[in-house]
């Protein structure tokens, strides 16, 4: 027994709408002429802590997300973005940061020696502080050296804060470093910090060193209501306890922010560009016109007299344009880049 074919008109049949053709995308950005400026001072887990100038009001922090628009973006400590949404300043409140301002300077590492991607640690800084301590840990100079290098790359003025000098003198490490013109702040716990709030006034400075060298007391002394973690020296060791866990930045009393980052152990320069670095030596970049292709400047003349390829600095140096000291002041910097931290 055949079935009989049922009658439909057009109006049983439904018709879906293409998915490509039912919301047709649009290039057209949204115009965010209303977006407020912010300044980063926490990134965590993609949610960011925004400071944001509020004129006569006093100052608020929101918290905000990055906007789709902005794609693989970066967002980091010390960027200076816009705004959009929720501003309130609520606890519920969620703001979205829809552009990311171009950055002046940019402090970076890589993972290690060998891993060429550079990682951005603070955006606009213009003061990278290196703090030691003198004793209880030993200081570390391999690490103060690479610090110095990504100061020098990245054109942040590098200044050494020296902390527990109720320990150990700090002339021998101030000798080492004089040469490059590294300028320096002696401290010591419960002692008055004026030398050194005159240092970061009004300026936006990253806080750098190991761990168990006092920074985050350093921190705490600074700006009070910081409240940062502190740990202790292991005895066997000699190494501190990681007590800050992501970098943020606190605005001083008087003016200016300090970024208060992680502990380190070790310090990659892999990103490092040589030619950027180099315009840090005003007296000795000159010098290295006449170097050979693929000169790094680490290794002195060897063989003059057999017109062996040689690294142009020594004639440059000999010839009375710059001191020795510093040219060997800057091959210890550049060795640097290929050593152990510790």
């Amino acid at each position: 027994m055949s079935r009989r074919p049922s009658r439909l008109d057009e109006d049983d049949v439904r018709v879906r709408p293409s998915r490509g053709k039912s919301r047709p995308r649009s290039k057209v950005r949204p115009d965010h002429g209303q977006a407020v400026p912010g300044f980063v001072a926490a990134v965590d887990r993609g949610r960011f802590t925004v400071h944001v100038d509020a004129g006569d009001e006093s100052p608020r922090f929101l918290f905000a997300v990055k906007a789709r628009e902005l794609g693989r973006k970066g967002i980091v400590v010390g960027d200076h973005v816009l705004l959009v949404g929720d501003l309130g300043g609520g606890p519920d409140a969620l703001a979205r940061i829809v552009r990311r301002e171009p950055r002046r300077t940019a402090l970076r590492r890589s993972a290690d020696d060998t891993d060429d991607t550079e990682r951005v640690i603070v955006a606009n800084a213009d003061q990278l502080a290196v703090v030691v301590a003198l004793a209880d840990p030993e200081p570390r100079t391999r690490l103060i050296d690479r610090a110095l290098v990504a100061a020098f790359e990245a054109g942040l003025e590098p200044l050494l804060v020296l902390t527990k000098s109720d320990l150990a003198p700090p002339d021998d490490l101030v000798s080492t470093y004089a040469t490059l013109g590294v300028g320096h702040v002696v401290t010591q716990r419960g002692q008055d910090l004026t030398a050194l709030m005159a240092r970061l006034r009004d300026r936006e400075t990253v806080l750098l060193g190991h761990s168990g060298v006092g920074k985050s007391t350093l921190v705490n002394a600074l700006v009070p209501e910081a409240e940062r973690a502190t740990g202790h020296v292991n005895a066997v060791t000699g190494r501190g306890r990681h007590t800050s866990t992501s970098a943020v930045a606190l605005r001083l009393p008087g003016g200016g922010w300090v970024v208060d980052t992680p502990g380190i152990r070790t310090f990659g320069l892999a990103h490092v560009d040589l030619g950027r670095f180099m315009r840090a030596f005003p007296d000795l970049e000159p010098g290295t016109a006449q170097c050979p292709r693929g000169c790094t400047h680490e290794v002195p003349a060897v063989d003059l007299d057999r017109k062996t390829e040689h690294c142009a600095l020594d004639d440059w140096v000999a010839t009375g344009h710059a001191e020795p000291q510093r040219l060997h002041s800057l091959r210890r910097l550049l060795a640097s880049r290929s050593a152990d931290d510790d």
